[in-house]
């Protein structure tokens, strides 16, 4: 399957998610959480780095589960940027989230 690029809003929202995730890993190794979250440690290290901008939902489901995040608060976080943009909506359709 060829995915195509990923436009600079996905880029963005990949970035406030990884953002989020090292803030509320805090002092806790990624190696420790990564392994909690049943995902190799590259796998977080990616995503929280932006690399990985459209991680599939069940990875981040895990990942928030041991970070004690609901997956409301995700939600919110990573679509801030474009409710102020579009009004009356995220910008973003959770089935897209769904599907990567």
């Amino acid at each position: 399957m060829v995915r195509l690029p990923l436009t600079p809003a996905e880029v963005e929202r990949g970035q406030r998610l990884g953002a989020l995730l090292r803030r509320a890993r805090g002092e806790r190794s990624m190696l420790e959480t990564a392994l909690a979250a049943r995902v190799s440690p590259e796998t977080l290290r990616k995503i929280e780095t932006g690399r990985v901008a459209t991680p599939a939902f069940p990875t981040i489901a895990a990942i928030a589960d041991v970070l004690g995040l609901s997956l409301d608060a995700v939600w919110d976080e990573i679509n801030q940027s474009e409710r102020g943009r579009e009004p009356g909506g995220t910008g973003y359709d959770a089935g897209e989230w769904l599907a990567s």
